[in-house]
């Protein structure tokens, strides 16, 4: 075998670089091999055999593809560039740090190639010097370095660019970063480590925002930079020396003190000067998030009327202390008012009509952005605009085309366009990702019926009660549109994604004399009951049809013991939304006494117990009048109370411990629910007005009074009031926009009356106000438990009366209570909704109408979260500070209260 090696030393096209030498070994050179590239006149040869050397990791077909020279071409030698093309093409794949070919034998025409590759290293292992634990593993899914790769100069700088760019973000604008690479000969002699020496440096915070050529204030235009703040300083009040007027000046914390000297605690980090105002911000800067804060500074000019502002020029640039300071010049341009607006293309509704809508009038501020808003160019699911107008009447193809007719001086002419279409029909409706639910019990709940009008309404309708389900993550319902123009008919896509709705409640808690207590519960919200008896439906369990099953089991042992089932079909029927829901239920609590003293002693036989046994049965319809978001609900309710030795209201009835109490009733409400989610709502309201009343039996029996048990047959009329509403705050933060505050009112009220006067009220169904709205003892005797963070349950209207008071005596007949929580969602993950909140809560509760006042009321402020998993429902931490719990040299701690909720979110 022969090697042209001195040819390929004169021929650089040939080769990247000429340090490798062939596979093949030179015994001896061929005259024609050696001129076969000093020959005058080119002549054609023929590959007849193509080998690769040096290739250690890639496929050697692979390669001799990339290089496009294969057995029985024919090359033109010299003359051709095959040769150079194909070392362009390999060395381009930038795997190789040398690609050589060689002529390794040549026969009459017949030529042998050898392609010799030398491999570049890779990555064994990489680590950062210089930087935090935490830092390095978040740098590790930033950098994109993966073992085993090929080490290249790209490779590196995209490290390097991106260690930068994580610091950057956090204030270190001038990091340096060095890579050391260092052969590792402990796994292979061409694999590499690198080593990324990070030197941070000081981090850089933004000192002064100055604004030139502007009209608008420079505190208003900052407020615009949401990302962008200039660091936390004081600020001395004009009137700062003893009444003497003097200028503003804004001082940083070290300037402020080596100034005027004042002293600070390191512990409180008070400052006791009133006229010293602390402004706290992060004065990161952010080059990514200035460069969108320069976008929302333009947004807040047009917004008032500056239609041609721009920034003419802004620099950022370092201060001799080393922060940053950044100038901006603005251009404002003439402020614009709206001038007049006409409609072209509407047949459908009228000019005014229109104009009504639009809510723009001549002389108004001009605001490209609100004009788009309500022409639905960027249109909210509250509608409310010219675009959601047409589309709830079918108009799918709606399109509007504002164009300015006219400007002069200050004032803008509109022509509004409008492109009509024809009304689009409802042709399909799909429904995908529903793996566990069935396909009815998701249609039945849709309002986009196929033949109707296309309506945007009846979308946002229709994604709210597929969300109201709580089948499904609420935050990845998707509902699509798919026009088909050439028939005016739209299809519709509903996308779903499963989650877990069932609930296991497994718990133990301390209740007053019933002491350690076990609670085992389960509820399936998605139950099937036609499939109970199919063994193939049971995965593990019947589901998919929409029905609810609770089963829960409550016990101490000896002491208290709870077993309560409910079942609810909700659509009875299967054709209308009407609710049938039956429960029963039975309680039992009870100890021992020595009827001599009337402590509890296991060695004594008497025994005091109460027992509990009712059912109910009741049907809920869906209205349409007022509107569909109403509903009526009516229904039976029985419960029998066994009392042996046990005294359910010593106060008014003394002596009456033994017998049987029967409680008959009919409970009819009317609601109305809007609220956008059952989770966490962040938008509607909720109404509730009920009545719970029992026959009159003291009408028909004057003698009930004198009886030895006047509550053999108890009787009362009950009136509940609740109303919720939901308001979001601002606009939503962060990288997820489903996030942001949500204020949470409520008020509600509770009434519990008699119909013979001269009867005490029923002793049964009183309001017990306070706590947690947890009990285990108290549901024996049907209260309504009304939460009150902040304080135990009370029984004294009077704030200032016993406000510690652990255990009440007697409950109350009427409440009242009003709350107010500022919420914001940490978490909207279906399988762990977590949200924060802040609260301030009033309640009480009163005897009597006539010692009724409802603004006495115990105030409340506090803290607590929420968290919702799929499997144990809904879990409630507060604390609470009772305002009217401060007494004379009290502490905090004293008037605070720690309150736990499970399950449910209390009344």
């Amino acid at each position: 075998m022969l090697a042209l090696v001195t040819s390929l030393v004169s021929s650089s096209a040939w080769s990247q670089q000429t340090t490798s030498e062939p596979d093949t070994v030179i015994t001896s050179i061929d005259a024609d091999l050696l001129n076969i590239f000093n020959q005058k006149t080119p002549k054609k040869y023929k590959v007849a055999a193509v080998k690769v050397t040096g290739n250690r990791f890639f496929d050697e077909n692979l390669l001799i593809s990339i290089a496009n020279i294969n057995v029985g071409d024919e090359l033109t030698i010299p003359g051709g560039d095959n040769f150079s093309k194909a070392i362009t093409k390999l060395w381009g794949q930038n795997y190789f740090s040398d690609v050589e070919i060689y002529i390794t034998k040549l026969q009459g025409k017949d030529i042998e190639i050898e392609i010799a590759v030398t491999e570049r290293a890779r990555l064994s292992t990489y680590h950062f010097t210089g930087v935090k634990k935490g830092e390095a593993e978040d740098l590790q899914g930033k950098t994109g370095l993966v073992p085993n790769r090929v080490v290249t100069e790209n490779m590196k700088i995209s490290a390097v660019e991106a260690i930068k760019k994580f610091y950057a973000e956090k204030g270190f604008r001038d990091s340096r970063v060095t890579v050391i690479e260092k052969l590792d000969t402990t796994r292979d002699n061409n694999t590499i480590s690198l080593n990324f020496i990070v030197e941070k440096g000081s981090k850089v915070k933004i000192n002064n925002i100055n604004f030139g050529g502007n009209t608008v204030d420079a505190g208003k235009l900052k407020k615009q930079l949401k990302d962008t703040k200039e660091k936390s300083r004081f600020t001395l009040h004009p009137t700062f020396d003893k009444g003497q007027i003097v200028p503003v000046k804004r001082y940083t914390f070290n300037e402020y003190l080596k100034e005027y000297g004042y002293l600070i605690p390191a512990k409180t980090k008070k400052i006791l000067d009133p006229y010293v105002r602390l402004k706290l911000s992060s004065a990161k800067f952010d080059e990514k998030k200035y460069e969108q804060d320069k976008e929302n500074l333009l947004e807040y000019y047009n917004s008032m009327g500056y239609r041609d502002a721009m920034i003419e020029q802004d620099t950022v640039y370092h201060t001799e202390k080393g922060d940053l300071n950044i100038d901006i010049k603005m251009n404002e341009g003439n402020k614009y008012y709206f001038g007049n607006i006409t409609w072209r293309g509407n047949t459908k509704y009228s000019d005014s009509q229109l104009t009504l809508i639009l809510g723009i009038r001549k002389g108004d501020i001009y605001n490209l952005e609100l004009l788009n808003k309500k022409l639905g160019k960027s249109a909210s699911p509250d509608g409310g605009d010219i675009s959601g107008l047409y589309q709830d009447d079918g108009y799918l193809f709606f399109r509007t085309d504002p164009v300015e007719t006219a400007v002069y001086r200050d004032t803008i002419d509109y022509e509004i366009r409008i492109i009509e279409g024809p009304q689009a029909t409802i042709k399909n409706i799909r429904i995908s990702g529903n793996d566990r639910t069935k396909e009815h019990v998701i249609r039945r709940e849709i309002r986009t019926i196929p033949g109707d009008k296309f309506s945007r309404q009846m979308l946002v309708r229709s994604q709210r009660e597929i969300a109201q389900l709580n089948y499904f993550n609420q935050e990845k319902i998707g509902i699509t549109p798919v026009p088909n123009p050439d028939d005016g008919t739209v299809d519709i896509n509903y996308s779903v994604e499963e989650k877990s709705s069932d609930q296991l409640e497994l718990s133990a808690g301390w209740g007053g004399a019933i002491g350690l207590t076990g609670t085992l519960g389960v509820t399936f919200n998605n139950f099937s009951i036609r499939n109970i008896w199919k063994k193939s439906a049971w995965d593990p369990l019947p589901m998919g049809d929409g029905q609810k099953l609770s089963v829960r089991v409550q016990s101490n042992g000896k002491a208290f013991r709870s077993y309560n089932f409910s079942f609810t079909e909700p659509w009875l029927g299967g054709k209308k939304r009407n609710a049938l829901t039956f429960s029963i239920f039975n309680t039992k609590y009870g100890q021992t006494y020595d009827p001599t003293t009337g402590a509890y002693d296991p060695d004594v036989a008497n025994t005091r117990y109460i027992s509990t046994t009712g059912a109910t049965l009741s049907l809920a319809k869906q209205l349409k009048w007022p509107d569909d978001y109403f509903s009526l609900s009516m229904g039976i309710n029985y419960t029998r109370y066994k009392l042996s030795n046990y005294a359910i209201d010593p106060t008014n009835l003394p002596g009456f411990d033994n017998g049987i109490v029967n409680n008959l009733n009919f409970r009819v409400a009317l609601q109305r629910s809007s609220v956008d989610q059952p989770l966490f709502p962040r938008s509607g309201s909720t109404f509730l007005l009920s009545l719970q009343v029992t026959p009159p039996y003291s009408l028909i029996d004057k003698n009930i009074g004198s009886k030895e048990n006047p509550y053999n047959w108890i009787e009362y009329h009950k009136w509940r009031f609740n109303g919720e509403w939901y308001v979001p705050l601002g606009k939503p933060h962060g990288e997820d926009r489903n996030k942001q505050f949500v204020l949470k009112t409520s008020a509600k009220f509770g009434f519990l009356g008699r119909f013979n006067p001269d009867l005490q009220i029923s002793p049964f169904e009183r309001f017990q106000v306070g706590d947690a709205g947890l009990s285990n003892q108290f549901a024996l005797l049907g209260y309504d438990i009304i939460a009150h963070r902040g304080y135990p349950v009370y029984d004294n209207s009077n704030p200032k009366v016993n406000p510690d008071k652990q255990n009440a005596s007697q409950y109350f007949t009427i409440f009242n209570k009003y709350s107010m929580e500022l919420r914001y969602p940490l978490s909207l993950n279906p399988s762990s909704t977590i949200f924060a909140l802040g609260f301030f809560e009033a309640a009480n509760g009163w005897y009597s109408m006539k010692d009724y006042n409802p603004f006495q009321l115990r105030r409340s402020v506090g803290l607590g979260m929420r968290f919702f998993l799929p499997m144990f429902g809904l879990l409630g931490f507060d604390y609470g500070i009772g305002l009217d719990r401060f007494t004379p040299g009290s502490a905090l701690k004293d008037a605070a209260r720690f309150t736990f909720m499970l399950g449910f979110e209390p009344e």
